[in-house]
Parts: C-alpha cells; sequence; structure tokens
C-alpha cells in the first residue's frame, strides 16, 4: 500500500470534523454539534495535521482559525462530503426501489412483447424490483385498478378518465382483417366490412378490447357478425382462421405461426388484409388510480415504473408497432 492510500485512509474518518471546524471555527462547538468529546476533536485536529504535514488550524484565544494550508484544503473537504451525502441518498432511495412490488393488470395482446419490453427496460434500471402480473379481458383488468389490487393497468381501447382514474395514450396499432390463406380475400390490398357479412366471424369473448373494437366496426357498417366461435385468446382466433373455420379482426400478428405456409403447415395459413374503415385501429394506454395525497402518495417503484412508461413507453415501442406491422 503505497503511501497516498495510507493517508487518505487516516484522513476520512477525519473529514466530518475538519468541516465542521472549518465552518465554526471553536472545538468546543464543533464538538457539541457532533455529539462527540472536545478531546476527540482536538486529537483529530492533531491527527488531521500529521498527516497532511503542516497546521491546519492555529489556536486563536478561544477559537481557532485556519492556516492558508487549511483553507486550500476544506473546499475539496466539504466537496467530498457532499458527494457521499448524495450517493448515499441514491443508494438509500433505490434500495426502498428495488424492494417494492408493482402490480400490472393487463389485456392477453400485451404479454407477448408490449409488457416484456416495458418490464425489461425497467428492470434494467431496478433489478430487484418484483412484478406481479395479472392478465384477462380489458374490463377484468379495469376492475381490479378500481378495486385497488393493481396499481397499472394496460388495456385497448385507453381507460375512460376519471377523478380517481390517470391516463395516458402509448400507441396506437392497427387492426386488419385476417382470412385463411387461401380465402377469397387473400390477395386483396384492402377490404371493407360489407366483404365478410356472410363470413362466420371468430371473436373474442364479450369483456374483451378487441371485442369493443369490431362490434363497433360492424355497427359502423350496418351489419351483425356471424359469430361462429367465440375465445378468450387472441392466439386462438388466429388458429382457428388459420383452419378456415372463420375470418377476424385482429392486431399485426407480426411473425406469429401460420403467417408463412409450408408443405408442414398442412392447409394451416392466414393473411392480413388492411379495413377500409376509420375505426380500424386500437389505442394503447396506460391506466392508474390517482392516489390521496397525488405523487407523494404513491409508492416510489409505481411511480417510477409509470414514468418510464408514459414518457419513453411511446418510443421504445414505436419500432415493437412497426416490426408487427410489416412483418
Amino acid at each position: 500500500m503505497d503511501i497516498d492510500h495510507k493517508q487518505l485512509v487516516q484522513l476520512l474518518p477525519l473529514l466530518p470534523v475538519l468541516s465542521e471546524l472549518g465552518r465554526t471555527q471553536h472545538v468546543t462547538e464543533t464538538a457539541e454539534l457532533l455529539g462527540i468529546p472536545q478531546s476527540t476533536v482536538s486529537r483529530a485536529l492533531a491527527r488531521a495535521s500529521a498527516v497532511v504535514g503542516t497546521d491546519l488550524l492555529i489556536r486563536d484565544g478561544r477559537g481557532v482559525r485556519l492556516t492558508p494550508a487549511a483553507k486550500a484544503l476544506l473546499p475539496y473537504v466539504d466537496s467530498a462530503l457532499n458527494e457521499f451525502r448524495t450517493g448515499l441518498d441514491l443508494v438509500r432511495h433505490e434500495s426502498e426501489v428495488v424492494r417494492g412490488r408493482i402490480a400490472v393488470a393487463f389485456q392477453h395482446t400485451f404479454g407477448e412483447a408490449t409488457l416484456p419490453l416495458l418490464i425489461s427496460v425497467f428492470r434494467s434500471r431496478h433489478p430487484q424490483t418484483a412484478f406481479d402480473l395479472s392478465q384477462g379481458a380489458r374490463d377484468a383488468c379495469l376492475a381490479e385498478l378500481a378495486a385497488g389490487t393493481a396499481d397499472l393497468a394496460l388495456t385497448a381501447p385507453v381507460a375512460p378518465a376519471g377523478r380517481s382514474i390517470g391516463i395516458a395514450a402509448l400507441y396506437r396499432e392497427p387492426l386488419r382483417l385476417v382470412v385463411h390463406h387461401e380465402h377469397r380475400l387473400a390477395g386483396r390490398k384492402s377490404a371493407r366490412m360489407a366483404d365478410i357479412r356472410q363470413d362466420p366471424f371468430v371473436a373474442m369473448g364479450p369483456g374483451y378490447g378487441l371485442r369493443s373494437l369490431t362490434d363497433a366496426l360492424f355497427r359502423e357498417a350496418g351489419l351483425r357478425p356471424r359469430i361462429a366461435f367465440e375465445s378468450q385468446d387472441s392466439h386462438t382466433v388466429r388458429g382457428l382462421v388459420s383452419a378456415g373455420l372463420g375470418v377476424s379482426i385482429l392486431p399485426p400478428g407480426g411473425l406469429a405461426p401460420g403467417r408463412a405456409v409450408t408443405p408442414h403447415t398442412g392447409h394451416l395459413g392466414w393473411v392480413e388484409v388492411p379495413l377500409e374503415s376509420d375505426l380500424a385501429f386500437r389505442e394503447i394506454g396506460l391506466a392508474w388510480r390517482e392516489r390521496r395525497g397525488g405523487p407523494e402518495g404513491e409508492p416510489d417503484q409505481v411511480r417510477l415504473f409509470r414514468e418510464l412508461v408514459v414518457t419513453e413507453g411511446p418510443a421504445l415501442l414505436a419500432g415493437l408497432v412497426r416490426s408487427r406491422s410489416e412483418g
């Protein structure tokens, strides 16, 4: 160990005493403020002077005054102590955050990529934060939020704002007509709702966000869907369409199974066709409970995750939406 490092080790415990002495320039007052005996302050002063190799303080009556060496050194002592306090505050704050849990309710379609991406970014900064995940229909997600069992809800359409519910829209993605790869509309560049008036329709069950959106599309066109199957999972819906059991309306499937038809897939396969409707999209958003006391009443881990999703989420998810839409 070199002499400089030895000196540093010897000086570190003395820095708070030196800093306070520089401020008060009084041994007794410094001892009282630090809660230590006056003799301890005097010994600390003597040890510091010995390590530095020059006097730092000169007795002046009942007080002390700084030597030129001390005046040059003390700003650095204060700066080091302030940096340490900042780091200590950060560690204490982060330790509270990483011990926390965040309860998120989300629709099934966000479990494959959207929510994992957001959690991954957050966990890269707060690796020990725990998440309690609950997936289900949109109505169920919002019910959990209202009941207080979920801190946040990721839904589409975005939840309605209210006095006790805060919301933020994150991104928008198109809804497309999904048909069997040999369906008469499979080669079309676009389709209208009227084109599927006679087709069996594979729908999400009541209470799901996609169901409310597809119902709105049929109403706008003045049609009623001929529902052949109802499912609680969009992957099942796409699978039923791949088997030629009906058509459906879903967000872009990206590289979901069935997009590429090969000899190994048999007759299974689906094709997406853009819909000619101003309502053919869904807007995804985050909802949270507004707590008493405002943001100060919100647990730190929940606040930090909410802020990340709201401020960084749209940019983070933009590439995901493009890749799935162009896939």
